[in-house]
């Protein structure tokens, strides 16, 4: 059984005991979630697809820790010209773990 569902604008294929790493979200560490934006469903050979989202199914989840990701360097240069910048950034992330699907 699984799913495929949208988390701050992105999609995930998600199943149960599953752990991933989603865009930055509110929410304690140890708090569950609910998670209602399911574009697809499949339990075994029967598969639901929402229009957009799928009626009556949620994903229970819970949120593991904020942390952020490793550091991406942004280095821009004009060649001749004695322009030079670098930046580093780090995106805010969330870990949550899939509880249960509920359909």
């Amino acid at each position: 059984m699984y799913a495929i569902v949208e988390i701050g604008g992105q999609q995930f294929k998600v199943q149960k005991d599953q752990k991933l790493f989603v865009n930055l979200m509110t929410g304690e560490e140890g708090s569950e979630i609910e998670l209602d934006q399911v574009l697809l469903f499949a339990n075994g050979s029967d598969i639901q697809v929402g229009t957009p989202v799928v009626d009556g199914v949620t994903i229970k989840a819970k949120v593991l820790a904020h942390v952020k990701a490793d550091k991406i360097l942004v280095f821009k240069k004009k060649r001749r010209k004695g322009y030079q910048k670098k930046n580093g950034h780090r995106q805010p992330l969330t870990q949550i773990q899939i509880e249960e699907i509920l359909a």
